[in-house]
């Protein structure tokens, strides 16, 4: 993705505001209509591009992930096709966006949209500084508390004990909580370690790298033909992860409330 050249079809920006990097058709001719779609309706301070098809590693149904950064107090996005290729554009001010970084502390989408993500204009100085912000908070650990690591711990057990409970008379739907109870398990792995969640594609992968052995176990639990098979397996990651199957004991702290 060296390459790069200029474009500019709307009059309101000077040629040398606008970098966009080479792509294969029909990606290219996409990332064109997609940016003078935007120009043509926002007012931007800001525009960054993201995603496996700007990293070069496209899958089959990958899309144009689309950041926009201006000043009026509003959101939006947009869900659209550009030459046939599927693109998400977010719409946010500042505000929006560090509120964004804030929340996502367990899984930092924006933040890693922003700090991984080709810049095509930047008309404001705050485009910069919410970058280093975003790269910031991706080197910044999850810090969770024990009370709501707990919580997830004790959500990943009752959904195992739940799927475990209907397993004979309704395999379908065990199937479907038990999925739920194996995806708690998995997270809770990254969260106790005060590790962000890896995005959703690269999960198992981010998984094996940390643990091994758990990355097998979950690989061989969703590759098994037989609901009896996950549920052998899942008790096996049960073990190895929230060290335990269903109720146990625990409480929160106490929280005063207002009268």
């Amino acid at each position: 993705m060296g390459e790069y050249y200029l474009v500019c079809s709307v009059e309101q920006v000077d040629i040398n505001d606008l970098l966009l990097p080479k792509l294969p058709t029909p990606y290219a001719e996409a990332l064109r209509d997609a940016v003078d779609f935007i120009l043509a309706r926002y007012e931007v301070w800001g525009v960054l591009v993201a995603g496996t098809i700007i990293a070069g590693t496209p899958d089959a149904n990958s899309d144009l992930d689309m950041f926009v950064i201006h000043a009026k107090p509003q959101r939006q996005r947009v869900q659209k096709r550009f030459q046939g290729v599927a693109t998400e554009i977010f719409v946010n001010p500042p505000a929006t966006i560090r509120r964004y970084f804030a929340e996502e502390v367990t899984r930092p989408s924006t933040a890693h949209m922003l700090a991984n993500g080709v810049v095509l204009l930047d008309r404001h100085p705050v485009v910069e500084e919410l970058i280093a912000e975003a790269r910031s908070w991706l080197a910044t650990p999850p810090n969770l508390s024990e009370t709501h690591l707990t919580m997830r711990r004790y959500s990943a057990a009752d959904a195992f004990e739940n799927a475990q409970d209907i397993a004979l008379h309704d395999p379908a739907n065990s199937s479907l909580i038990l999925h739920q109870a194996v995806q708690g398990m998995i997270e809770y792995t990254f969260l106790a370690a005060n590790r962000p969640l890896p995005r959703a594609k690269q999960m198992l992968a981010a998984l094996a790298e940390f643990d091994p052995t758990l990355g097998d176990l979950a690989r061989r639990y969703y590759d098994a033909e037989t609901h009896s098979t996950r549920l052998v397996i899942a008790n096996q990651i049960a073990a190895r992860t929230i060290q335990a199957t269903g109720f146990f004991e625990w409480e929160t702290p106490v929280e005063e409330m207002p009268r």
